[in-house]
């Protein structure tokens, strides 16, 4: 399967999630943001969550290089741009963005034809509003006003799109009329990805995550476990201590092999992505 298909299986498969319910109405509680390093405030301040929602499907895909990780719309919208990857065309498992200048919402393309796209977001309702309950998967008109524009991730496999200036480009499948899923190449199944560094204070968070997990594995794999049980999803001093011995046995010492992940040392680990 590739990359593409990975993030929309896993966007779909989030359909009918709904934050929390509190004093008779919606609070924008939601179990993504806490997962998602550098966001947990979006949750906390229950702030709207759509750009969340696609940082976390990202991650959960181990795509999180491919898209910005913003809970601001314009932000994202700034990130392909600086790029050179921002269309008014759809791209399959691109991210679509809403209202003036790309900043009201966003989401995920599954499939588009001449006149519509089909996409599937957070933070939203059963009309499509930019400010909702949940999890939904929308089918809008193309030529809508309220749609701006597109992303589109640098997808190892190639990119499905409609634009007809991207048409020859190499790693690039042009579909100017109608793409789904199935149109999506196959190429990044053989693609090894590994998990994005999420940054020293995500760890000092005492975070629990697969993520976790995953690197406590990788850790024993290279002989430096320091758990009498696990490891687990949730971070504890035992997975500190093994990271310590990570960070010796990669010849650091001091302050320097204190068990707190560094972007060099993870790099070198190469946790997989979860």
């Amino acid at each position: 399967m590739s990359i593409a298909q990975d993030v929309i299986r896993i966007a779909k498969a989030e359909e009918g999630y709904q934050e929390s319910w509190s004093n008779g109405h919606w609070t924008n509680h939601e179990k993504y943001a806490a997962q998602v390093p550098g966001l947990a405030w979006v949750s906390e301040d229950e702030e709207p969550w759509c750009g969340v929602f696609t940082s976390w499907v990202a991650m959960q895909a181990g795509a999180a290089s491919l898209y910005p990780r913003t809970a601001s719309c314009a932000e994202g919208v700034a990130w392909f741009r600086a790029r050179g990857r921002f269309s008014e065309f759809p791209v399959i498992g691109g991210q679509i963005f809403f209202g003036p200048g790309g900043g009201t919402h966003t989401g995920l393309v599954i499939s588009y034809t001449d006149s519509t796209v089909t996409t599937v977001s957070g933070n939203t309702n059963v009309n499509g509003s930019a400010e909702g309950d949940g999890v939904y998967v929308k089918t809008y008109q193309r030529k809508s006003s309220y749609v701006y524009g597109y992303g589109i991730p640098a997808f190892p496999e190639g990119v499905v799109l409609a634009d007809p200036a991207w048409k020859g480009r190499a790693g690039v499948t042009y579909f100017g009329h109608e793409a789904g899923p199935a149109d999506i190449p196959r190429g990044g199944s053989t693609v090894t990805r590994y998990a994005e560094f999420p940054g020293p204070a995500w760890f000092r968070s005492a975070p629990r995550s697969a993520l976790v997990e995953a690197m406590g594995r990788r850790l024993v794999a290279e002989g430096c476990s320091a758990y009498s049980e696990g490891p687990g999803p949730q971070w504890t001093d035992a997975d500190r201590q093994s990271y310590a011995k990570w960070q010796r046995k990669r010849g650091f010492s001091g302050t320097d092999a204190d068990g707190w992940p560094g972007r060099s040392t993870w790099d070198a680990l190469r946790v997989p992505a979860v």
